[in-house]
C-alpha cells in the first residue's frame, strides 16, 4: 500500500461494537458499569482526599495507595465514558488518534499499577522485616520517585508499541468487536504484518508482569517469614491484616489480567460476548474494589474517610444555618 493512501486509510475513524451478539441488551447491560464507575468515582476520590486531609495519612503506604487511586479513576475515565456512549446513545464511531490513545493510557498504566503494586511489597516488606530503617529507606521524596520511575517505565515501553501500531495499514474493516480500543481486537484489523508489535507486546508483558510478579512474590514471602517468628499472637494478626489488603489487590490486578488476556489470545470455545465482557469487567471492577478493600482492611483509611465526612457534614450544616 502506498504512503498516500496508508494514510488516508488511518485517518479514517474506527467503530465500537460494544458487546457483540447482545447489542439489544445494552442499556441493561450498562446499568452495572454506569454503577462501577460512579463507585469508583467516589470511593477513590474519598481516598485521595482522605489521605491529603489527615496529616496523620501522610505516610509512604498511603502515598501508594493514592497511586493506586489515581491509577483506577485514570483507568475507568479511559474506558467508561466512551463505553456508556456506546450503550447509551449509539456512540460508536472513535476517532484514529483517539483509539490509539485510549489504548496507550490503559497498557501504560497497567504497567504503571504493576510497578506501584512491586513499589508498596517493598514498603510491607521494609516495615514488617526492618522496621528500625524504615523511615531511613522509605521517605516522602523516595516514595514520590518510586511512583514517577514505575510512570515513566510504563509510558517508555508503551509508546514505542503505539508507533509500531499506528505505523500499520488498517484498510479491513473499521468495526471493533470490542467496547473499547483493545489492543488485540486492533491489530486483527491490520492489513500487514503486525509480528513486531505482538512480539514486542508479548517480550514487554513477559519482562514486567514476571519480573513483578516474582520479587512480589519474594517480598511477601519474606514478609510471612518474618510474621510466623513474632511472638505475639495480636502482632502476627495486625501484620497479616495489613498485609492482606495488598495481597487481596495483588492477586485480583494479576490474575484479572491474565485471565482477560488468554481469554483474547484463545477463545477456548467461548462466545465473542463473554471474552468482551470479562475484558470489561476487568478494567471497571477492581477499580470500584480498591478503595472498598482499604475501607475493609485498613482501619487508618477508615477513620480519615470518616473524618472526611464529618468534615462535610458539619460544612453542609453551618452553610444551612
Amino acid at each position: 500500500m502506498s504512503t498516500a493512501n496508508r494514510s488516508n486509510t488511518n485517518s479514517l475513524p474506527f467503530l465500537l461494537m460494544g458487546i457483540p451478539g447482545l447489542e439489544a441488551l445494552h442499556v441493561w447491560i450498562s446499568i452495572p458499569f454506569c454503577f462501577t464507575y460512579i463507585m469508583t468515582l467516589l470511593g477513590n476520590s474519598m481516598v485521595l482526599l482522605a489521605v491529603r486531609l489527615d496529616k496523620s495519612l501522610h505516610e509512604p503506604m498511603y502515598y501508594f495507595i493514592s497511586m493506586l487511586a489515581v491509577i483506577d479513576l485514570t483507568f475507568s475515565t479511559a474506558v467508561v465514558p466512551k463505553m456508556l456512549g456506546v450503550f447509551w446513545l449509539d456512540s460508536r464511531e472513535i476517532g484514529f488518534e483517539a483509539c490509539f490513545i485510549q489504548m496507550f493510557f490503559i497498557h501504560t498504566f497497567t504497567a504503571v499499577e504493576s510497578g506501584v503494586l512491586l513499589a508498596m511489597s517493598f514498603d510491607r516488606y521494609i516495615a514488617i522485616c526492618n522496621p528500625l530503617r524504615y523511615n531511613t529507606i522509605l521517605t516522602s521524596s523516595s516514595t514520590i520517585q518510586m511512583g514517577l520511575l514505575s510512570l515513566a517505565r510504563g509510558a517508555g515501553v508503551m509508546t514505542p508499541l503505539m508507533c509500531l501500531l499506528t505505523s500499520l495499514p488498517y484498510c479491513k474493516t473499521r468495526v471493533i468487536p470490542h467496547s473499547y480500543c483493545e489492543h488485540m481486537a486492533v491489530v486483527e484489523l491490520a492489513c500487514a504484518d503486525p509480528s513486531v508489535s505482538d512480539l514486542y507486546s508479548l517480550i514487554v508483558a513477559t519482562l514486567l508482569v514476571g519480573t513483578d510478579s516474582v520479587f512480589i512474590t519474594f517480598s511477601y514471602g519474606m514478609i510471612l517469614r518474618s510474621v510466623m517468628r513474632l511472638p505475639s499472637q495480636e502482632a502476627r494478626l495486625k501484620a497479616l491484616r495489613t498485609c492482606g489488603s495488598h495481597v487481596s489487590i495483588i492477586l485480583m490486578f494479576y490474575i484479572g489480567g491474565l485471565l482477560s488476556m488468554y481469554l483474547q489470545m484463545f477463545s477456548f470455545g467461548l462466545a465473542p460476548h463473554v471474552q468482551v465482557l470479562v475484558a470489561d469487567l476487568y478494567l471497571t471492577v477492581p477499580p470500584m474494589l480498591n478503595p472498598l478493600i482499604y475501607g475493609i482492611k485498613m482501619k487508618q483509611i477508615q477513620e480519615g474517610i470518616f473524618k472526611l465526612l464529618w468534615q462535610l457534614v458539619r460544612l453542609s450544616i453551618s452553610q444551612a444555618d
